[in-house]
């Protein structure tokens, strides 16, 4: 046994670079986050594959009545103020493989893919479908043995002459189904369009199919190649909670603090570093592996998004660009 809101030593990813300056029917279901702590660790100390950790008990925990007198309640996602910018729901899809006059593209717009399934071009046997139901990327293993899978981004490339979406400040949200299985590796990100000195990345989360009790939600600056911020929050959950319904992960983004919710309900709360303080555009993705074998994954692992949307607070000047 172990203390309520306590969680168990257990392996930890490794570090993932992944935009690095130098590196390369839809019926409304259940959306009350079964959480139970809450954890923090710079990723500049987790440990390797081969190590173990063990993540310190959070202050806030639902499993006993005491817990629950004492810890504070969780601020509730206001946008009465916010005015929609930015929304796909994935009626019909809108994606080619490197743009430029397309809502997406299939590649990430620095060229460097990652993980351990090959990103897809779209097509009739791409990894994408869109339906009146949303969007649904699939992860395959081809004959050859062979994975494959998706990833869009609403940037076409980095640096001058870029086209698509990126937003400075205002809230970034996606609502999704995830897959099963160990070595899934889903994620909506969110990269700085300025890239001369540093890269600005902020996870709003990661899942890892090797753990399915909780998530990661990341913020990144990465210079020549290192990571210089790596904070890293856990969000511990119900076994399922992601897989069997949708839910919704957004990051709110202003000039003194960068916030992070979970179906409406604020998981984290950092003062917002001067490298957030640009156009960011977003990234979703359905990787595989992310330091975590995938042999035995079964195919195909799909993930459902209902809808990708960004708002903008009225009380701060517009910065968003279109596709």
């Amino acid at each position: 046994m172990r203390a309520p809101g306590c969680r168990a030593a257990r392996r930890r990813r490794p570090p993932q670079s992944r935009a690095g300056v130098e590196r390369p029917g839809r019926a409304m279901m259940r959306e009350t986050p079964m959480l139970h702590s809450a954890a923090r660790r710079p990723a500049a100390l987790r440990p390797t594959l081969a190590a173990f950790t063990v993540v310190a008990c959070a202050v806030l925990s639902l499993a006993t009545p005491a817990a629950a007198e004492t810890a504070p309640k969780a601020k509730a996602l206001d946008l009465s103020n916010f005015v929609l910018t930015f929304e796909d729901d994935f009626k019909y899809l809108d994606v080619s493989a490197h743009g430029p006059d397309t809502r997406w593209i299939a590649h990430t717009p620095w060229n460097g893919d990652f993980g351990d399934a090959a990103f897809d071009d779209p097509g009739p046997l791409g990894p994408f479908a869109a339906s009146r139901e949303g969007l649904t990327i699939t992860a395959h293993k081809d004959a050859a043995g062979k994975w494959h899978s998706g990833l869009l981004a609403s940037m076409d490339k980095d640096g001058p002459g870029q086209h698509g979406f990126a937003q400075r400040y205002g809230y970034f949200e996606i609502r999704a189904k995830l897959p099963d299985g160990p070595g899934v590796w889903p994620a909506f990100w969110l990269i700085g369009t300025q890239k001369e000195t540093s890269s600005a990345e902020i996870d709003v989360f990661e899942y890892y199919g090797a753990f399915p009790t909780g998530f990661h939600s990341v913020e990144h600056i990465w210079e020549h190649g290192k990571d210089r911020l790596a904070l890293d929050h856990i969000t511990d959950i119900s076994p399922n909670f992601f897989t069997s319904h949708f839910n919704r992960f957004g990051v709110m983004i202003d000039p003194q603090r960068t916030r992070f919710y979970l179906n409406g309900e604020e998981i984290w709360d950092t003062p917002t570093p001067p490298e957030y303080r640009q156009p960011m555009y977003m990234l979703v993705n359905l990787a595989l592996g992310g330091g975590w074998p995938i042999d035995k994954l079964v195919s195909p692992a799909v993930m459902a998004v209902d809808y990708v949307r960004v708002y903008r607070d009225k009380a701060l000047p517009e910065t968003a660009t279109a596709p």
